[in-house]
């Protein structure tokens, strides 16, 4: 079995039974979830789609069912037994023993029913049916909609890409908690929510020494100001981390948070007030023989490691809600990262499509609310027209509602409307997408210096108002995307610009580079990108992680990255 780690070190208890590994499989509709006819076998969590999964069916999979049998015992079944599912993609309907348990949309999010009404003493069978249709009007990412991967859009993903788990727990429990960390105050708010009424305790730990407690009754909800003894703060390249435990009458919950604080002052990024230059490189999170999922949960970390080994500070994990254990990595590293959901897809110039949207992406900002690597959300990327229609434009009222949800749902960071230039009237920073090269780019940095002026693209000079905004001279800029360079191209691969030698590629890179860093109105940049992807083949890396380039250009490429920055100073 592979992924038998505990899936969401954020919110864990002492029971938990992985049910990952084998599961029975077919194509097509569920017509029997009690007895589902099925021949086909597959690895979980990992997509038909991919390697890993035992099958490697590339086409389109539109319906698919899974089943499995679990044995339960008369004690599992005395209070409620959770079945949790990391993401399934899109529309799962779940059931037990034949009974319809629930069925949730959305490809990226988690979600949760307790069996123990539908399930019995000894065997049960769990069946999955799942509905996946790329070109209906659902978020998807960079999935290709094309029988095959071509340009930026790579290999589909169809149903389980995430652990399936069992956790058991009283008919009293926890459902969720959130963190609200005060270094100024050296305090911790802590809003518990429950399900029932009992007494609820909170230790704070940090290395195993206690250093905050908290208790008092609770029914539903209650929120908790916490004191803590010593101040650890959480900070780029040092990921202090609190460790909490919180009893609710019979329950337990093991969780985490960082000492930490977020912020832009004028157009400076702040962490804990204190000036932070984004050294951002663009993560798209596949993998060659797992698409959407890593084989071994120490893939994250692995590739956390090789982005900081390159002088980069964090990452913008593109067009795709990642996994919870590589926010868990994140955290651990002190890891700044942006929270992207895999915003295309979706029809923006129809406000009919805001709904599914927004209950999709509250999911991920609630779910993911604790992780203190999570810097910025970036819930709509490079949104002005559809994707195969460029006649349908997006209706700017889409892009205003869902950054003012955001900021309703989490008023404790920053947003960016829509990454790319396209802004609405509604954005806490103006990030910008640049794929010239450094003789263009010195020349917009300039205009950027000398006159608050973002001239790289004809976009930012809208034909209508109500369909973008064009730069005010006043909020944060961030190059958000640059670079996107192919070396030693092989004909078959795709990228912004070629390069043939070792030499030629690194001057671009060095010249790009060091003109963002150089402008003390700039706040960070995002290079595209740390690694292959199929035919995108403009990575740092090798799809496989494998090195590309020699140590003297590496060197020199890190060298570069941890340059101070104008702004910085």
């Amino acid at each position: 079995m592979y992924r038998n780690e505990h899936p969401n070190p954020q919110f864990k208890r002492d029971y938990y039974t992985c049910l990952n590994g084998l599961w029975e499989f077919g194509k097509g509709k569920c017509t029997n979830a009690e007895k589902p006819d099925l021949k086909g076998k597959i690895e979980v969590p990992f997509c038909p789609e991919s390697v890993l999964s035992g099958i490697g069916d590339t086409g389109y999979i539109i319906d698919c069912v899974y089943s499995k049998i679990i044995k339960l015992t008369k004690e599992d079944l005395s209070e409620r037994l959770v079945l949790h599912f990391g993401a399934v993609d899109y529309i799962a309907e779940v059931y037990v023993n034949g009974k319809f348990a629930l069925r949730h949309v959305g490809g990226y999010t988690a979600f949760e029913v307790d069996i123990a009404p539908f399930a019995a003493v000894g065997e049960n069978r769990i069946t999955v049916a799942v509905h996946d249709d790329i070109k209906e009007n659902i978020p998807s990412g960079k999935q290709s909609k094309e029988p095959l991967s071509h340009g930026c859009f790579y290999t589909r993903t169809t149903g389980i890409w995430q652990t399936v788990w069992l956790e058991k727990t009283p008919k009293n429990y926890i459902k969720s908690v959130k963190f609200y960390p005060d270094p100024e105050k050296k305090t911790v708010k802590a809003e518990v929510f429950a399900d029932g009424c009992a007494k609820t305790c909170i230790k704070v730990f940090f290395d195993g020494k206690p250093v905050g407690f908290a208790e008092g009754d609770t029914e539903y909800r209650r929120v908790f100001e916490i004191p803590l003894a010593e101040a650890h703060l959480w900070e780029a390249g040092k990921g202090n981390l609190y460790d909490v435990e919180i009893t609710f009458g019979e329950d337990k919950v093991y969780s985490y948070f960082g000492l930490r604080t977020v912020s832009y002052d004028g157009r400076k990024f702040k962490i804990n007030g204190k000036s932070v230059f984004q050294r951002l490189v663009l993560d798209q999170g596949y993998y060659e023989d797992g698409i959407y999922t890593a084989k071994e949960a120490e893939q994250f970390k692995k590739d956390i490691g090789l982005s900081m080994s390159l002088g980069f500070n964090g990452a913008r994990l593109h067009q795709k809600v990642f996994e919870q254990r590589f926010l868990y990595e994140s955290d651990k590293a002190g890891y700044l990262v942006w929270g992207e959901f895999p915003s295309w897809g979706i029809k923006y110039d129809n406000i009919t499509s805001l709904g599914t949207f927004v209950s999709q992406w509250s999911e991920v900002i609630e779910q993911y609310f604790n992780h203190p690597s999570i810097i910025i959300w970036c819930p709509l990327n490079e949104v002005w027209e559809d994707l195969e229609n460029d006649k349908l434009i997006r209706d700017i009222r889409f892009v205003e509602a869902v950054y003012s949800a955001t900021k309703t749902l989490d008023p404790t960071r920053p947003c960016v409307d829509t990454s790319g230039g396209y802004h609405g009237r509604r954005t806490d920073i103006f990030d910008f997408h640049n794929y010239h090269l450094s003789e263009k780019t010195f020349r917009f940095v300039e205009d950027i210096k000398n006159s608050d002026s973002l001239t790289m693209d004809k976009t930012f000079a809208p034909a209508a108002a109500q369909e973008s905004v064009p730069y005010d001279g006043k909020l944060p800029i961030i190059a958000s995307e640059y670079g996107g360079m192919t070396y030693a191209s092989k004909g078959n691969d795709w990228g912004y610009h070629s390069f043939d030698s070792e030499e030629d590629f690194l001057a671009e890179y060095l010249g790009m580079t060091k003109s963002y860093l150089s402008c003390e109105k700039i706040s960070g940049f995002c290079y595209t990108q740390l690694y292959d992807v199929e035919q995108e083949q403009n990575g740092l890396f090798f799809y496989d992680r494998k090195r590309k380039f020699s140590d003297k250009v590496l060197k020199e490429i890190t060298a570069c990255n941890k340059l101070a920055a104008a702004i910085e100073k």
